[in-house]
């Protein structure tokens, strides 16, 4: 039997008209973008230039390696950001984790931005940038499961995908301002320049949009689905583990493909075209940028897809475009040529698209409201723990055992495709039944 607390509330109204819903949406993309481009920017300096700054006693792809994983445990952070802001959200409502989770990550980021090197600090340096980088994760954590779940609860449901694919967007949206500041600063900066100071100045940028993000979501109404609730789990981590372990492992499995598509071609093709080929970092971040930009306004297209033809579809064939594009990609990467890179680039990312526009519609569908948000973010974390904390990592190190065109690392992440593949088709189909049904003419 669960424990549990009884909540006595009125009913709240039905989903808010378009007006409502738009600046709902427009609140959580807004919180996204802000938070993700916190983690980004981090991810965009760990490639360029933590290696030697914060680990100058290693070879240079040793001081990658290592830079690569500060980077990576803000990813290991997230699951537990997501059990901690899951737990609040699913006892006291969406809507606190909003603001608590951009807080945190916000301020993280601007603290990276003042740790000192290694030359001046030592040790104490990498350790500062562990630390800082494990409270961007924890921060990050719960801030997808917040904005997600006030979106999609509020949305109807006939469009659901369609309104949560917002927060979706934020992702490229944070992406490309974190990377158009890098870029801005490389292209006005001498590498010296860069190196020395330039590269904190998008740390601190973090402030000023953490602080306009917390003013757009003061005015967020609360989840109709979590004020119907009349009991809240007392534990909602036991509940999950204990009545959905077999979801969250399918949905961490399923996931794990977009992680690594992501940070292999904004992270480690970064490192690997610099560092490898020769590619100029202002070409990189040119190409990178492009591709993350036609993902962002295609999102809510495959989400209208997604609304249309149910989401399991949608996430299997974007793993299977997945598996048949990896080896594409890097042949086309290891050319150095910048048109050929960015369409090697757009591929994965059309792939990645395909499946994360419907994320936030299917997870959320997926558990039962009260343990939602403990639920669907455990899960959605735990594919990033998968496919985007070894990406970087593993990637580098296989690239450097082979020759030009790094074939062991479109293995590796053509098995990660793979994997998600099996994992999807074990998923069941959760667009709701009325609207499949209004969706068949009558006979």
């Amino acid at each position: 039997m669960h424990d549990v607390r009884t909540v006595k509330t009125a009913r709240p109204p039905g989903p808010p008209g378009p007006p409502g819903m738009l600046r709902l949406a427009a609140a959580s993309l807004a919180g996204t973008a802000i938070e993700f481009y916190d983690f980004f920017v981090y991810g965009t300096a760990a490639a360029l230039v933590l290696g030697p700054l914060f680990f100058p006693t290693f070879s240079p792809v040793a001081g990658t390696l290592a830079a690569f994983g500060t980077f990576g445990v803000g990813f290991v952070a997230r699951p537990l950001g997501s059990v901690l802001f899951g737990h609040i959200g699913d006892r006291h409502g969406r809507r606190p984790v909003l603001v608590v989770s951009l807080l945190l990550t916000g301020a993280s980021t601007v603290a990276v931005g003042c740790v000192p090197a290694y030359d001046t600090l030592g040790v104490a340096a990498p350790v500062l940038l562990l630390v800082l980088r494990f409270l961007q994760g924890l921060g990050l954590g719960g801030e997808w499961g917040g904005a997600v779940l006030l979106t999609a609860e509020h949305a109807p449901a006939e469009r659901r995908a369609l309104w949560s694919s917002f927060p979706q967007v934020g992702p490229a949206v944070g992406f490309v301002l974190a990377n158009g500041v890098t870029l801005a600063l490389a292209a006005s900066l001498s590498e010296d320049q860069f190196a020395q100071w330039g590269w904190r100045v998008p740390f601190w940028a973090a402030g000023v949009p953490a602080l306009l993000g917390l003013w757009l979501r003061s005015s967020l109404t609360e989840s109709p689905s979590f004020l119907e609730l009349d009991e809240h789990a007392r534990v909602p981590l036991a509940e999950v583990v204990r009545d959905h372990w077999r979801l969250v492992l399918l949905t961490a499995g399923g996931l794990a493909v977009g992680y690594a598509i992501f940070y292999a071609v904004t992270t480690w093709s970064l490192a690997y075209a610099t560092e490898r080929l020769g590619v100029s970092r202002t070409v990189m971040l040119v190409c990178i940028m492009a591709a993350v930009v036609v993902k962002g306004a295609l999102t809510p297209f495959a989400a209208l897809l997604g609304d249309r033809y149910g989401r399991r579809p949608m996430c299997l064939s974007g793993c299977a475009a997945a598996a048949v594009w990896m080896f594409p990609m890097v042949a086309l990467l290891s050319t150095g040529e910048p048109l050929l890179m960015f369409l090697g680039f757009l591929g994965a990312m059309l792939a990645f698209i395909t499946m994360f526009a419907v994320i936030a519609a299917y997870l959320p569908e997926l558990y039962e409201p009260r343990v939602r948000c403990t639920g669907a973010a455990v899960g959605y974390n735990l594919g990033g723990v998968l496919g985007g904390a070894l990406t970087p990592i593993v990637a580098t190190a296989l690239a450097e055992q082979g020759g030009r065109v790094p074939w062991g690392v479109a293995a590796y992440l053509t098995g990660i495709a793979l994997l998600s593949l099996g994992c999807f088709a074990l998923l069941p189909e959760t667009r709701p039944v009325r609207v499949r049904a209004d969706a068949v003419p009558a006979a």
